[in-house]
């Protein structure tokens, strides 16, 4: 019941974030941006049927990516810092992720970096000083969503599944941003971009009620 209010109060603040995105008042922007995980963090800590290991890596990583965005959204250029904060998020993920797979394939990792270096490709003409440390989160990113998708390949449950679709969403949301940012904006950039990633820390935080042991 309690996560259910705390996803509702998420849906409302991410909605005035992405309002205040378009319309303002900037201060909006600092307010609800961070509320909104914090309601998502909040969901985390209140999870349960999972490992401790996996509760507290997933845990840390959404306090890594709550660093992240109060970076991105600072007045002044904080990218870099915001791409290491989100980088070290992918990392707890990845030990949350791994800590419930007994046996590995390799197959879903090649689908995964293919696309990664076809989006990076479109990209690096455009990155400048930051190939290195975007060339580094992308394959984060990638061995991130391939060790989302393990667990469920297995059948391992409902938490396996959100944190898979969480892992992809996330995918995506980087992508419109990367793109937003470096190659041209668009208008309805923000909006994909920030509710794909809100509903992608969502599911991440889920994901530690709705493993089966």
């Amino acid at each position: 019941m309690l996560e259910m209010i705390l996803t509702i109060m998420a849906i409302i603040s991410a909605g005035l974030h992405i309002r205040a995105e378009y319309k303002g008042p900037q201060r909006n922007i600092y307010i609800f941006k961070p509320l909104t995980m914090v309601f998502i963090l909040a969901i985390a800590i209140l999870g349960h049927n999972v490992s401790p290991f996996y509760k507290y890596m997933i845990i840390i990583g959404l306090i890594f990516s709550l660093a992240g965005d109060i970076f991105l959204m600072l007045p002044s250029d904080r990218f870099v810092a915001g791409l290491v904060a989100f980088l070290i998020a992918h990392l707890f993920y990845i030990a949350a992720f791994t800590s419930e797979i007994d046996v590995i394939s390799w197959w879903p990792l090649i689908p995964l970096m293919i696309y990664g270096i076809v989006v990076y490709s479109i990209l690096a003409p455009f990155l400048g000083k930051l190939k290195l440390p975007v060339t580094a989160y992308v394959a984060v990113i990638m061995i991130m969503t391939w060790t989302a998708w393990e667990p469920w390949s297995r059948m391992e449950g409902k938490g396996a599944l959100l944190a898979s679709l969480g892992a992809v969403l996330f995918v995506i949301s980087d992508t419109i941003l990367a793109l937003n940012r470096f190659k041209g904006a668009f208008k309805p950039a923000r909006f994909f971009n920030l509710t794909t990633y809100f509903s992608a820390q969502w599911l991440i935080a889920f994901s530690i009620g709705g493993f089966c042991r």
